[in-house]
């Protein structure tokens, strides 16, 4: 009886120190993922932020490229009408 006590204590023991060391390993394993992660989000973020800049950057060109083509229309129209009123000054 007392035999068997102890090689099933001993057994035991072997078992703990085994998941004690894949818990070691699983822990190291976490805390490298952990370390991954920041840096991942860290970089994600930053990336985030270059493309927000773009798409601001995208809508004030839109913007501004629609106002330049409403300007030149508008002044090709004015210049349509000095060119009609001066043909008609001109005419005798």
């Amino acid at each position: 009886g007392l035999s068997e006590l102890r090689a099933r204590r001993e057994e035991l023991s072997g078992r703990i120190r085994a998941e004690e060391a894949e818990r070691g390993r699983l822990q190291a394993r976490i805390a490298a993922l952990s370390r991954r992660l920041s840096d991942t989000s860290e970089s994600l973020a930053g990336l985030r932020s270059a493309r927000a800049h773009i798409d601001r950057t995208i809508a004030e060109m839109d913007t501004a490229s629609g106002q330049i083509l409403d300007n030149s229309q508008t002044l090709l129209d004015v210049l349509k009408e000095e060119m009609g009123d001066l043909g008609r000054t001109i005419e005798p």
